[in-house]
């Protein structure tokens, strides 16, 4: 298996969705899929309150890996 982090997004996709297969069974990952798919909201209204004042060297040291 190729690790995680050389996966390409569409693998990563593919194999997060056969671990939800395997562990909640085909209804769950169609239950699943619904909701992930469907949304809600408005995101890019959304997004503007949660990033609002924010700084862009605030966002990026929020990247930043955490030990």
């Amino acid at each position: 298996m190729v690790p995680l982090e050389r996966m390409s997004d569409q693998e990563f996709e593919q194999h997060a969705f056969g671990i939800l297969k395997r562990e909640l069974g085909a209804y769950g990952l169609a239950r699943f899929l619904h909701l992930y798919r469907s949304g809600n909201g408005d995101y890019t209204r959304d997004r503007g309150q949660w990033l609002e004042g924010l700084t862009v060297e605030e966002i990026a040291r929020q990247l930043e890996p955490r030990d």
